[in-house]
């Protein structure tokens, strides 16, 4: 009896034994797997500087020389097409959950329609964000390339954007209501932002609106999505005193350089202005919403909460503000009855084409998309993006367009032959993690 207890003793004390030389075993390689994945990071993702890269043109960096061409026929004073031609240099200034990727979707279209020629990031979807743009990061950069659209995100900066494009090229921006645009960003990047970690409660937007100075911190990692994004994505410090003289002086700044600034509440009137300024055709702005949140994952936010909100991305709604009066002017300038009538013609085809399109008629949660082509980048620890199951019987006349409407943003990239390798790489990680 006492020799059977003993060998029992001995045979658990192997089991323990060997349980914790996998739990050793388990953590060993769970440092070293997570060592790979930082030193990964740290090559995708390059270091924030916070001052704006120099402006210099350096050596070699030759700007753009653009092959002669017809001068394009003037427009009037409020972009009214007299024998326009379309224009097809862009630059869009891709900010933060403003309905970009929707806007994106457009220019590949218009781009991929026409062969026009892209400028597009190298191994990622982006510019190297959130380091401030330069032309080196273009695929296959070389001094003196000229480009017709640039249109991935960035952190904008205008002398090394201004280089890759000819003179005469259209910059447009979007802009989004500052509250609206931090509660989304906060529920889509929330969990990359370490300092949200200490938020415990049920609804940590409002915890953390309630005293954000106690949780934000200018230098964190990632700290940049959750405070004056806007600012942040137009190449302007977003930690600065909204006292300054410089907020104003930076506003002005994006008056000169763009020439039309969209406005996300006001989308369809946005793309009437936009058809308008470039001289294109109906077709050209049609579209479905891409990127977007389901309605369970959107709370909104109360009045005292969205004034809070408001309040603490200062720079963002004052730079809203701004456009948001001059949206109306140029509104005004069109003409608000034949506003109405051409945003009216847009939803209506809008509305044709999802009829054709798209089965069912409506977007989906991620786990019903059928097809992975279809299948949008989800934000880290959730399914809340919605997509869109493409009809199985489309006319020849629409299955072209039909599909290149449904597309989204990473699919449309690689069909564009965008070298997305980190991406990817991210992707696969990510997947066989379950993030």
């Amino acid at each position: 009896m006492v020799e059977f207890q003993a060998r029992q003793q001995v045979s658990e004390m192997l089991l323990q034994k060997k349980r914790w030389e996998s739990m050793a075993k388990g953590l060993v390689l769970g440092a070293l797997f997570t060592s790979f994945l930082l030193l990964l990071y740290s090559y995708a993702v390059p270091p924030l500087h916070t001052g704006l890269a120099s402006t210099r043109t350096s050596e070699g960096a030759a700007p753009c020389s653009p092959a002669p061409s017809e001068p394009e026929p003037v427009t009037s004073a409020n972009g009214s097409a007299q024998g326009c031609q379309p224009r097809r240099d862009i630059v869009f200034m891709k900010t933060h959950k403003t309905a970009s990727s929707t806007l994106l979707n457009i220019l590949f279209r218009f781009g991929q329609k026409h062969g026009l020629k892209f400028a597009f990031p190298n191994g990622r979807n982006d510019f190297d964000y959130p380091a401030f743009f330069a032309r080196s990061l273009v695929q296959d950069y070389r001094p003196g390339a000229c480009f017709n659209i640039i249109c991935n995100h960035m952190r904008f900066h205008y002398d090394e954007v201004r280089g890759l494009v000819p003179p005469n090229a259209t910059f447009i921006t979007v802009l989004r209501d500052p509250a609206r645009l931090f509660e989304s960003s906060f529920h889509y990047f929330g969990s990359v932002v370490p300092f949200t970690w200490k938020l415990s409660g049920q609804d940590k937007l409002a915890e953390f609106l309630q005293d954000p100075d106690r949780y934000y911190d200018p230098h964190g990692y990632n700290a940049h999505y959750l405070r004056n994004l806007l600012f942040f994505d137009l190449g302007y410090d977003s930690d600065l005193d909204p006292s300054s003289p410089q907020v104003q002086e930076h506003i002005l700044e994006v008056e000169r350089r763009f020439h039309l600034v969209l406005l996300q509440e006001y989308f369809d009137e946005s793309l009437v202005l936009l058809k308008d300024l470039l001289c294109w055709e109906l077709e050209d702005v049609l579209y479905f919403k891409l990127n977007a949140r389901r309605a369970s994952a959107v709370p909104r936010l109360s009045g005292e909460l969205y004034r809070r909100a408001t309040a603490w991305n200062e720079l963002d709604a004052r730079l809203y503000r701004h456009f948001n009066a001059s949206f109306w002017r140029k509104v005004e300038a069109f003409g608000r009855e034949r506003m109405a009538r051409e945003v009216a013609a847009l939803r209506r085809a809008n509305e044709r084409m999802r009829r054709i399109c798209i089965d069912g008629g409506d977007a989906v949660d991620a786990t019903a998309i059928q097809d992975a082509a279809m299948q949008p980048w989800q934000p880290l620890g959730a399914k809340s993006i919605m997509g869109y199951n493409l009809k199985k019987s489309i006319g020849r006349r629409h299955a072209q367009l039909c599909r290149r409407m449904l597309t989204p943003e990473i699919q449309y990239l690689t069909d564009l032959g965008v070298n997305l390798w980190v991406t990817k790489l991210w992707k696969v990680i990510r997947d066989f993690l379950q993030w």
